[in-house]
């Protein structure tokens, strides 16, 4: 965000017109976007702004412009939310939102095109490779080591993930990971660690390190568990906390992503740092990692709600 523009959050509610937060939607994410959508809702009301929930899976998107919204807050998930299928509709009504335009938004979605994108741009992903019926399970295996992960290309929140331990594995993972999505990568184990940048406007804030007390940070230990462990300030030295935040803005740059979002890293054991996914429409919930950056960052709830809102537009 350009320092020389007043924050949002320093400036009247009433700027903001009517907000539609979007919220729920038909995706395998819509528990957690319901309760990202709640938080986001009641921390707009506590600042004053004119915010109404609005859940596209049971309201038609023309309701928008019906009911005179002038901006909406996109708290979906997965598919249907953060894919780029609402961005494009609310370009066509023509209705400022938060986060990332189509392209991005679709890109950062699909996590075999973003490697594709991430790779010709120089950046340091894991090795990988795409399965379907007729893989050679051995040679996969052998290529990409013990163990590694399979998952749907483009589902998050770990939907559909699994670590893979032993060859005979990785027919059972494929199906589970194909239910989920027609596209299905493994990618190689990288275990020196899981971390996150968060990103809003042109900065990137403080790095959290992720430490799941379960296998990997699946889909229990993001939004069930209690005993994962958040790290912020990280345990990098400020040479590869900065490294990693240079490398999120890249990443985030090269998918044309604006306004907000995560991007997601690993560590190796010899320390190189690599580049994992991004997400566009991050969870706002009470376990959620931008937030938790924000706060380290001196930033409330309410204050980083607001600077999301007012970054709010539409393409260019």
């Amino acid at each position: 965000m350009d320092k020389s523009t007043p924050s949002p959050f320093t400036l009247p509610p009433s700027r903001f017109g009517r907000v539609a937060v979007l919220f729920g939607g038909k995706s395998a994410e819509r528990e957690v976007s319901l309760k990202s959508g709640a938080a986001v809702l009641a921390a707009l009301l506590r600042s004053g702004v004119d915010a109404h929930a609005f859940d596209p899976a049971v309201q038609n998107l023309q309701a928008l412009v019906d009911d005179g919204f002038d901006r909406a807050f996109i708290a979906l998930h997965g598919r249907f939310g953060e894919d780029g299928t609402v961005q494009g509709a609310l370009e066509l009504l023509g209705i400022p939102y938060t986060g990332s335009g189509v392209m991005a938004s679709a890109l950062g979605m699909d996590k075999w095109r973003s490697k594709l994108v991430w790779r010709a741009g120089g950046l340091p992903i894991p090795d990988y490779a795409l399965l379907d019926d007729y893989s050679d399970w051995q040679a996969i295996a052998q290529r990409l080591g013990l163990p590694l992960f399979v998952k749907p290309a483009n589902e998050g929140s770990s939907v559909g993930i699994s670590k893979v331990k032993a060859t005979g594995e990785l027919p059972a993972a494929y199906r589970e990971a194909a239910r989920h999505d027609k596209l299905v990568l493994a990618e190689s184990f990288i275990g020196g660690g899981e971390y996150t940048v968060a990103i809003l406007g042109d900065q990137a804030l403080p790095v959290i390190k992720i430490e799941p007390a379960n296998e990997f940070y699946d889909y229990e230990a993001k939004y069930l568990r209690n005993d994962t462990r958040y790290l912020c300030p990280s345990d990098l030295s400020a040479a590869q906390e900065a490294e990693m935040q240079g490398l999120a803005k890249q990443a985030f740059a090269l998918i044309g992503g604006r306004g907000w979002g995560r991007v997601d890293f690993l560590k190796g054991t010899d320390g190189k740092l690599y580049v994992l996914e991004a997400n566009t429409s991050p969870g706002m919930t009470d376990h959620s990692l931008v937030p938790m950056a924000a706060r380290q960052a001196g930033m409330s709830f309410e204050q980083l709600v607001l600077n999301i809102l007012g970054l709010a537009g539409v393409e260019k």
